[in-house]
């Protein structure tokens, strides 16, 4: 085997060969195992009379909150979301109003969800593009895994898609 001669040097009597190794680590590509987006039930205490009140704490999430941020007064027509991350895990609640979600793994598994009440949140990996679109008097509730970091957002589709799918 011959390499380049501006790879090749000598040291103390041995030959030393200057390598570069290029790969993808596993939790930047579709090979890392999340799971895939889904459901979680809250507790819900109270009754119709009073109230009701739903309550949580890091025991019960996929993950420990690092950060909780919430958005409001969306208009209807905007499609808010139109990203991934790199290593940020979400759970979105609706604690007021309507919000569709559609997420999208990359590899054609493409899927959309109601959050209509409180008491249901849903999971969403770092490895899935996701869409919100909400009712105007939706509150949406947000609990991340990380703190705010724009280099864990990525907002090209086709970025993503050689990022994490698993045929890229």
């Amino acid at each position: 085997m011959t390499f380049p001669k501006e790879l090749v040097s000598a040291e103390n009597g041995y030959t030393i060969i200057k390598i570069t190794l290029i790969f993808r680590s596993s939790k930047l590509t579709g090979n890392m195992n999340y799971p895939q987006p889904h459901l979680i039930s809250f507790p819900k205490h109270g009754e119709t009379s009073i109230g009701y009140i739903s309550v949580t704490s890091n025991d019960i999430l996929p993950f420990k909150a690092e950060r909780i941020f919430w958005t409001y007064y969306t208009p209807e027509s905007i499609v808010r979301g139109r990203h991934a991350h790199y290593k940020t895990e979400q759970i979105l609640i609706a604690a007021g109003g309507r919000i569709i979600v559609n997420t999208d793994d990359g590899n054609g598994n493409i899927q959309s969800f109601v959050l209509d009440s409180p008491e249901k949140g849903l999971y969403v990996p770092p490895n899935v593009w996701h869409t919100m679109q909400y009712s105007h008097s939706s509150v949406q509730l947000v609990l991340a895994s990380t703190l705010f970091d724009e280099k864990d957002y990525i907002r090209d589709y086709e970025l993503f898609k050689k990022v994490w799918s698993k045929n890229a």
